[in-house]
C-alpha cells in the first residue's frame, strides 16, 4: 500500500504565517515613525505638523553633513575594494585547494570578527592603533580605512566562498586539461564565473562600512567624523528630523544594496 501526500513544507505548519508576521513587525516597525517623521513640518521629531521635505533640504545644505558623507563614502570605498581583495584571495585559498590540516582553523579565523564583540575590536584596534600614532605621529584617515578593512573582510568573505563552492568545477579542470596554466585559468574561466560574488561582497563591505558607528567613534582623530558619527554626535546635542531625513537616506541606500546583493548571489538557473 503506497501512501500519497503533500511533501513536507515548514510554511504549511501550523503558526508559520502568525510568527513570520511577528518577525516583520518587530524588524521594521521602528523603521516606520523614522521615515514618516523624517518628512514632519515641525522641529519636534514625535509631534507632527505636517508634510514638508524641509529637513532633507536642510540636510542637503548642511556643509557638516556633506563633509561627513563625502568622508563615508571615501572610507567605505576604500575598505570595500580591499577588504574585497582579501576576502577572494582567501576564498580561493580556502575552497580551490585540497584538503590540508587546520583548513577549519583558517576558516573560523577569518571569521572570528563575526564572533568577537564589534566593541572588543574597536578597544583592540583603538590600543594598536594609539601605539602607532604615538611612534609615527601620523593621524590620518588610514587607520579608518585600515579598520573598517579589518572588520570589513569576514563580510565580503562569505559570499564569496558560497560563490566558490557553488560553481562548476567542469570548466576549471577542462581547461587544465588543455593545458592552460593556473593564471590564465583563473582570469578566463574562474574569475568570470565569481563576479557576482565578488560584487555581492564588495557591496555588502561597503554597507556594513558605511553603517559603522562603534569603530569608527573608537578609531577615528579629531575632525574624522563619519556621516553615523555624526548623527550620534548631533543626537548628544539636540535631536532634530534632521537625524530622521538622514537615516531615512542611509536605510534607503542599505536597501537598494542589499537587494542588489540578493539578486547577484543567486545561482543562475542551467
Amino acid at each position: 500500500m503506497r501512501v500519497t501526500g503533500k511533501p513536507f513544507a515548514i510554511k504549511h505548519m501550523p503558526g508559520f504565517p502568525t510568527i513570520t508576521m511577528v518577525c516583520f513587525f518587530a524588524l521594521y516597525m521602528p523603521l516606520v515613525p523614522l521615515v514618516i517623521y523624517s518628512f514632519n513640518a515641525g522641529n519636534n521629531i514625535a509631534l507632527w505638523e505636517g508634510v514638508s521635505l524641509r529637513w532633507y533640504v536642510a540636510a542637503w545644505e548642511n556643509e557638516l553633513v556633506k563633509a561627513a558623507a563625502v568622508r563615508s563614502l571615501i572610507v567605505a570605498s576604500l575598505a570595500s575594494f580591499f577588504a574585497t581583495i582579501l576576502a577572494t584571495m582567501a576564498a580561493l585559498g580556502t575552497t580551490r585547494t585540497r584538503p590540508f590540516r587546520g583548513q577549519f582553523t583558517i576558516y573560523t579565523l577569518i571569521n572570528q570578527p563575526l564572533m568577537v564583540p564589534e566593541i572588543v575590536t574597536a578597544v583592540a584596534l583603538l590600543i594598536l592603533f594609539a601605539m602607532i600614532k604615538e611612534a609615527t605621529g601620523y593621524h590620518g584617515y588610514a587607520y579608518l580605512v585600515i579598520a573598517h578593512t579589518a572588520f570589513c573582510i569576514p563580510f565580503a568573505y562569505l559570499p564569496i566562498r558560497a560563490r566558490l563552492e557553488g560553481m562548476d568545477k567542469t570548466l576549471e579542470t577542462a581547461a587544465a586539461d588543455l593545458y592552460a596554466k593556473p593564471w590564465p585559468t583563473f582570469r578566463r574561466v574562474t574569475l568570470p564565473l565569481l563576479l557576482p560574488g565578488i560584487f555581492a561582497g564588495a557591496m555588502l563591505a561597503f554597507v556594513i562600512s558605511l553603517d559603522d558607528v562603534v569603530i569608527t567613534e573608537f578609531v577615528k582623530s579629531a575632525g574624522q567624523d563619519t556621516l553615523p558619527t555624526y548623527m550620534l554626535g548631533q543626537l548628544r546635542r539636540v535631536i532634530t528630523p534632521e537625524i530622521n531625513a538622514i537615516s531615512s537616506v542611509l536605510l534607503l541606500i542599505s536597501v537598494i544594496l542589499v537587494t542588489l546583493i540578493f539578486f547577484l548571489s543567486r545561482k543562475k538557473s542551467a
